[in-house]
């Protein structure tokens, strides 16, 4: 069998010829047309708009379509990554919470040690200079001996007999001195004894140690027992040793012949404290300045 050969002509067929020909002509007219739009369009920009906005608003509908659907495919895939890394980023909050908690505790401690600093300080500014300022290095809380270890010695100028207090009042005397570190006797061991009185009305008596952390105070005369719970107890200034005033302990109960008293300075809460020269001799120092001056 013979294949007819390929037609490569129209040949004489009026209709392929009519329509190869009118081919040519679409094909002319529209690459004038096109000359003539992008012609007009270099020359003035606008001479379109109203095409190209019809053109948009067509093919607006289409885009929010695809705009929602990527919106909504980035919220699922945001939702997967947390479900996944939730468990880091609560671990990493409260870290970061317990980190804010630990500085709020150390500047509350701050402010707290400032206050003890400040009221420590008042102390040195007063009529009695003290000899030195030093810290509490540590308190038998559990004996029944009572002491405590000061953080100054025979180099700050400390000696045997000085007392020993904080801004709330009386802690002790010097007992033993060493070179940089003193032993303390606290008012409450069982062999310390202090010469007091009512702060209200100067009613005379001892406060004596009872190794418990507490203070027996007696009456210097014996008589009807004045004390009443929460009188405020402090040196008389008798014997010498301490100046008069100065704050030692509150009434918690009463006795027979007395009363017992708490102490207002906690060793164990106490950091710093003064020590101050006996007062007898700041007194005998005070009269040979008057008579020198005479």
């Amino acid at each position: 069998m013979v294949s007819a050969p390929g037609n490569r002509r129209p040949g004489y067929s009026r209709r392929a010829q009519y329509g190869t020909f009118f081919g040519y002509l679409i094909a002319l007219g529209g690459a004038g047309i096109g000359a003539a739009l992008l012609f007009v369009t270099t020359n003035d920009t606008a001479a379109f708009a109203g095409l190209r906005a019809v053109a948009a608003d067509g093919v607006a509908p289409v885009s929010q379509a695809a705009a929602a659907g990527r919106t909504e495919s980035q919220s699922l895939l945001a939702v997967i990554g947390g479900y996944f890394t939730r468990g880091s980023r609560v671990a990493q909050l409260e870290k970061e919470v317990a980190e804010g908690r630990v500085k709020l505790a150390e500047q509350a401690a701050l402010k707290e040690e400032n206050a003890r600093l400040r009221a420590t300080l008042g102390l040195t500014q007063g009529d009695l200079k003290p000899v030195a300022v030093a810290r509490l290095l540590g308190s038998t809380s559990s004996s029944t001996r009572r002491f405590a270890t000061l953080g100054a010695g025979a180099r700050q100028g400390v000696q045997p007999g000085m007392v020993v207090r904080s801004p709330l009042g009386v802690v002790g005397r010097v007992l033993e001195v060493g070179s940089s570190s003193s032993k303390v006797l606290l008012i409450t061991d069982n062999e310390s004894s202090i010469p007091v009185r009512r702060a209200e009305d100067g009613v005379q008596a001892y406060a004596t140690g009872r190794g418990d952390g507490t203070l027996q105070i007696k009456l210097a005369v014996s008589g009807l027992n004045p004390f009443k719970k929460g009188d405020a107890i402090v040196t008389s200034g008798s014997g010498g040793l301490f100046r008069p005033g100065e704050a030692v302990a509150v009434v918690v109960s009463l006795t027979v012949d007395g009363a017992i008293a708490r102490p207002l300075s906690d060793p164990g809460m106490t950091e710093f404290v003064v020590v101050e020269p006996v007062y007898d001799e700041v007194l005998s120092a005070e009269a040979n300045k008057l008579q020198a001056g005479i």
